[in-house]
């Protein structure tokens, strides 16, 4: 696995199918109170025994229903996912969550829908960096951030997130999906956070997709 930063390693990277030059990956998060993996992935079987390595993790948390396309991770692992997205899962689930809530002292959880009805982002605090995973509701393409919004998704709720992200302090951007060759996370200050969102809810506004 890869690790650029104490206590978070990325699990090998997968192609997506229908996106050609992008890959995506998981993310183990080793914390004192349990480990983490988020986003689902086929690199979590491929290094699952390196996971385990790092001592059992406590559950896996999917940022939104199409990380399920790939299926169930070859590793004992609970699996939680927002209940609005439940239903596009099949894959066992143990539970699901529906408001924004702290996971210990270190993670939030951050119902962001529009990519999908239940796109929830992660906010970690390792206590050097402050981490959101993003899934596919925000990424980097071509030094961009850009949103994905596809026929299903729901503009207005998507504007709403977006906007809401602007009072979350981060400073380490984590999309579940990459452009090949790209780094898997992204360094902003919390001004060039708020400008690059401001950017994507104005070509939302606009309608344009990303």
């Amino acid at each position: 696995m890869q690790s650029t930063v104490s206590g978070l390693s990325g699990t090998p990277t997968a192609p997506l199918p229908f996106l050609g030059g992008v890959v995506v990956r998981a993310f183990v998060l080793q914390r004192p109170q349990g480990n983490t993996i988020v986003y689902n992935a086929p690199g979590i079987s491929e290094a699952a025994d390196e996971i385990r390595g790092l001592g059992r993790p406590e559950r896996l948390l999917l940022n939104h229903h199409h990380e399920a396309m790939y299926g169930a991770p070859s590793l004992d692992v609970p699996v939680f996912i927002h209940e609005a997205d439940r239903a596009g899962v099949d894959l066992p689930i143990a539970g699901t969550f529906s408001e924004r809530h702290m996971i210990d002292d270190d993670l939030e959880v951050i119902p962001t829908p529009g990519h999908t009805p239940g796109a929830t982002m992660f906010l970690w605090d390792n206590g050097a960096h402050r981490f959101l995973f993003s899934g596919d509701s925000l990424w980097v393409q071509g030094s961009e951030w850009k949103a994905v919004l596809l026929g299903d998704s729901d503009r207005a709720a998507y504007l709403d997130s977006l906007a809401l992200l602007k009072a979350v302090d981060f400073d380490v951007l984590v999309p579940w999906g990459v452009e090949v060759g790209e780094p898997y996370g992204y360094a902003v200050t919390r001004e060039e956070a708020a400008a690059n969102l401001d950017k994507i809810i104005a070509r939302l506004k606009a309608g344009e997709n990303a």
